[in-house]
């Protein structure tokens, strides 16, 4: 399942689900059945089940919390390096435009932090921490704004020609209707 924040469930909701599974571990030790245990805590039978074979081979202590289920490979403190060293621009990082790319991103990372990421883990950081994609407009260097607004009004309507609106029966029928 995936979840909002972009990885497993935030510390409060972990607290809670493992709040639910030591009262159901409270409610074996009383000998209440799955189903009733399952609707008085608005579960799952199914997760109950679980939960009572968990409890039957390791005790309450194999119900607790086992924590996160992953830890993210760059801190946030490594992340505001990450984003300095982005703000820095690619030609100073060796390549040869001022396009970040996934790759170009990761390859950063693996250099700087020693850390492995694939393209879409980096995407998936850096949507984390607000980035977005971004493409830059292609544009000549050349390129006169006032010349092009000049083309457009004068000369494109010219060559485009005259606006032929349609109308009822100008479909391309070569002859008319026999009904």
């Amino acid at each position: 399942m995936r979840y909002a924040q972009g990885g497993g469930l935030t510390d409060e909701r972990r607290a809670f689900r493992e709040q639910l599974r030591l009262e159901a571990a409270e409610r074996f030790q009383q000998g209440d059945e799955n189903a009733v245990i399952a609707h008085d805590l608005r579960v799952s039978v199914r997760s109950v089940q679980r939960w009572r074979k968990t409890w039957s081979q390791d005790g309450s202590r194999g119900l607790a919390s086992k924590g996160p289920a992953s830890l993210p490979l760059l801190s946030d403190a490594l992340f505001a390096v990450l984003e300095r060293e982005l703000l820095k621009g690619p030609v100073a990082h060796d390549w040869p435009d001022q396009t970040w790319t996934l790759s170009r991103i990761k390859t950063l990372i693996g250099r700087r932090f020693h850390k492995s990421y694939t393209v879409q883990g980096v995407a998936a950081l850096l949507r984390r921490h607000g980035w977005s994609c971004q493409v830059p407009a292609r544009r000549a260097v050349e390129r006169d704004e006032n010349a092009v607004a000049g083309w457009v009004k004068e000369t494109w309507p010219q060559v485009e020609g005259p606006w032929r609106r349609s109308t009822p029966g100008s479909s391309l029928r070569t002859k008319p209707d026999s009904r």
